[in-house]
């Protein structure tokens, strides 16, 4: 057998990551039906949640237009009840940019763009913006996402200290680990926590009395808006193909609306 020194200690940064694994704890998510890794307690979350909203509240533009703010108000407090929430416990508004953006950072806070908006034809397709970031939120996907980057800054440290950074095979070795990191760990999960957002999204919205099929025309026409974009298996997101075709199975399922 041919001697790849690099292969063995990629393998011990393996089970060094399996150790950092073993110290932390998973927690159960009955809404998601799965454990989850959790190295960074709740509390911490949304401490880090709490400093990161501030720090995107100085940077951005928030739009006190009633034209947008209005229907956030209108809106946001059905999804949040729907999804067992205290919207007096949530902190959400609405950024005055052009960008196709909305997101949610742990510690209940999410913003949705006036761009983003303004592709938007009715309150249900608001709806499903909002009961994706909600989904966001309630999911954890924020630990989560955390906790796998804590997990693979580890291994990648230990495999770097295992095979000395300054020779040639090492660096080789370390770059193999960095996109088998990304490309195999964290960005599937990204998706995974994509997928997970729609469908908590999905059930949210028809709870609250919306019209689940306008999640279909929304991810349609955000489709057709987004121009070119990187293949699936490299990106952070869903291809909208993947998308569209997990909600229509969730659809299928849902009990009649409410109102």
């Amino acid at each position: 057998m041919p001697n790849f020194p690099f292969i063995r200690h990629a393998a011990g940064a393996a089970l060094a990551a399996c150790a950092l694994a073993g110290l932390s704890s998973c927690a159960y998510n009955e809404e998601l039906g799965r454990s989850q890794l959790a190295i960074i307690p709740a509390s911490q979350m949304s401490s880090l949640g709490a400093t990161a909203w501030a720090d995107v509240n100085k940077k951005e533009k928030v739009s006190t237009d009633p034209k947008y703010v209005s229907r956030l108000n209108r809106v946001a407090p059905k999804i949040l009840r729907a999804a067992g929430e205290n919207p007096r416990n949530w902190d959400y508004r609405v950024f005055d940019s052009k960008q196709l953006n909305a997101f949610a950072l742990p510690g209940n806070h999410f913003a949705v763009y006036t761009g983003l908006m303004d592709l938007m034809a009715n309150d249900d397709q608001l709806a499903t913006v909002i009961g994706h970031e909600v989904g966001h939120v309630r999911a954890n996907h924020g630990g989560e996402r955390v906790s796998q980057q804590l997990g693979t800054n580890f291994a990648l440290g230990a495999a770097q200290q295992a095979i000395g950074a300054g020779s040639q095979t090492g660096q080789a070795a370390l770059g193999a680990l960095g996109v088998g990191a990304q490309y195999g760990v964290l960005l599937p999960f990204s998706r995974k926590h994509e997928l997970e957002a729609d469908r908590l999204g999905v059930i949210y919205m028809n709870r609250a009395g919306y019209d689940p099929n306008e999640a279909l025309k929304f991810w349609t026409k955000m489709s057709a808006a987004g121009g070119a974009k990187p293949p699936e298996f490299a990106s952070t997101h869903p291809s909208d193909a993947t998308r569209i075709e997990q909600i229509r199975d969730v659809i299928a399922t849902l009990p009649p609306r409410g109102r």
